[in-house]
């Protein structure tokens, strides 16, 4: 442990404990009595009110309001951490060894009323976690680090469905993660304009000798809503989609993470979207198929006629 890691350790154990001496603050972490006698010091140097009293029931406490600072979560707050943190680790956090140690310093040192609370209130919340991808870890950590260093990337990036892989340079503005994937905005010097790309499709990725400024007013969120359902290789005129179907079916389509975005009208049993012609014959037909005979496609022909080429290549495909 680091001395800044002992220092708040002996600062949680004097908060759980009415008094503690230097050999008991000693055994607990397992560092040599000096070593102890030297963070307090340190601790009262910076302004910690450690009273130290002398004598067989002797030792260290802390004033009484001290304990009452924000320095230290109360049992609501730690609750909401650690549910938070399962929340961060099924989004595939990058620094979930880092998280782990957090939680499990701040259940080290709580008090045992505040661990029993905590713990009735865990047993009965759980996130099921998608399975750990070692290659997106080590890339969201990299890209993380470079938007806070401001570091110009080149990365191997898959466009689209298929196997085309092209390499660009990015100044990575922001991540966020989105209905179950990461997206990092980036200013792309190949296209020349800032773009959201998925994290799973680069292939690689490492730093230049390059840096670069962030816009002061930038916003990774309000950039994502606002362009992930318009953005193409080029830039392209808006087709309307008109699409009937049951009420769930409807809210479930205006909930999606792509097409929700696109929506400019909607009733009880109706919406009506604007689209490019490349989502429209690529990725939209792919997700309406699960929907069955529960919607309808009224307009555009061109999304009508790329549902039955898709319908039929399956068919024909399991046929054979």
């Amino acid at each position: 442990m680091s001395k800044a890691d002992h220092m708040l350790s002996i600062l949680w154990m004097l908060k759980t404990k009415k008094r503690m001496t230097a050999k008991q603050i000693a055994e607990a972490l397992e560092i040599h009595i000096r070593t102890v006698y030297r963070y307090i010091d340190a601790l009262c140097a910076s302004g910690v009110p450690i009273i130290s009293e002398s004598g067989h029931n002797g030792g260290y406490c802390l004033l009484d309001h001290f304990t009452e600072t924000p320095l230290f979560f109360d049992m609501n707050e730690q609750k909401a951490l650690i549910h938070a943190a399962r929340f961060a680790q099924e989004a595939g956090y990058p620094f979930s060894d880092v998280l782990d140690g957090a939680i499990s310093k701040l259940k080290r040192y709580t008090n045992q009323e505040q661990l029993h609370e905590i713990h009735r209130h865990s047993i009965g919340f759980d996130v099921i976690h998608a399975p750990s991808d070692p290659a997106l870890e080590t890339i969201l950590k990299e890209l993380e680090i470079s938007v806070a260093n401001n570091y110009t990337l080149t990365i191997e990036y898959q466009t689209g469905y298929g196997t085309s892989i092209t390499t660009r340079n990015i100044d990575p503005y922001g991540l966020i993660y989105w209905r179950g994937k990461w997206y990092i905005a980036a200013y792309c010097h190949l296209r020349l304009e800032i773009r959201s790309f998925r994290v799973d499709r680069i292939r690689a990725l490492s730093r230049t000798i390059e840096v670069f400024k962030r816009p002061a007013d930038f916003s990774v969120r309000r950039f994502f809503l606002e362009n992930i359902s318009f953005q193409s290789d080029q830039k392209e005129s808006l087709i309307s989609v008109r699409i009937q179907g049951n009420p769930q079916a409807i809210n479930d389509l205006c909930e999606h993470w792509f097409l929700g975005h696109a929506i400019v009208e909607r009733s009880v049993n109706h919406i009506h979207a604007k689209l490019t012609e490349q989502a429209i014959l690529s990725y939209v037909p792919h997700f309406l198929l699960q929907y069955g005979t529960s919607i309808r496609v009224l307009e555009p022909p061109l999304l009508k006629e790329k549902l039955v080429t898709v319908t039929s290549t399956l068919l024909q495909h399991y046929q054979t």
